[in-house]
């Protein structure tokens, strides 16, 4: 099941205007910004790669398109910090809690507990004192 209409008209009202625009430009039309966002926040809520990403949000290469762009460009930045003068969240003691993330629901990568790259590889290296390979 894939959930879109997750962004709200009252958040969309707020940040469609920091979008990229093609107004008076020539080319291809951007993409729908609304269904492109939702894209990536489902990609991001879901942690799925790109090419997972649904059907119904547009090719998955244009929704990593955007968001790349978006990063590039700033849009990202602007579109936050509307969003935050918006709601009254300074950049103070307010952002750092809106932004915190509790640790019981962070997991560490398998490489990064030091788990052995190759399987195996750790019992061979705790057997061998010789510096030679075990037979």
């Amino acid at each position: 099941m894939v959930r879109d209409g997750v962004i709200s008209d009252e958040l969309w009202e707020l940040v469609e205007p920091v979008l990229p625009s093609r107004k008076g430009l020539r080319g291809r039309p951007f993409a729908d910004h609304r269904l492109i966002l939702e894209g990536i926040a489902w990609r991001f809520r879901t942690g799925t790669p790109w090419r997972d990403v649904p059907e119904v949000f547009g090719p998955w290469q244009t929704v990593w398109k955007h968001h790349h762009r978006f990063s590039i460009d700033g849009t990202y930045q602007r579109m936050f910090d509307v969003v935050r003068s918006s709601y009254g969240i300074d950049a103070g003691d307010d952002l750092a809690q809106l932004l915190s993330v509790d640790s019981s629901v962070v997991r560490a990568h398998q490489h990064a507990a030091g788990a052995p790259r190759t399987p195996g590889r750790a019992l061979a290296a705790a057997t061998d004192h010789t510096g030679g390979t075990v037979e």
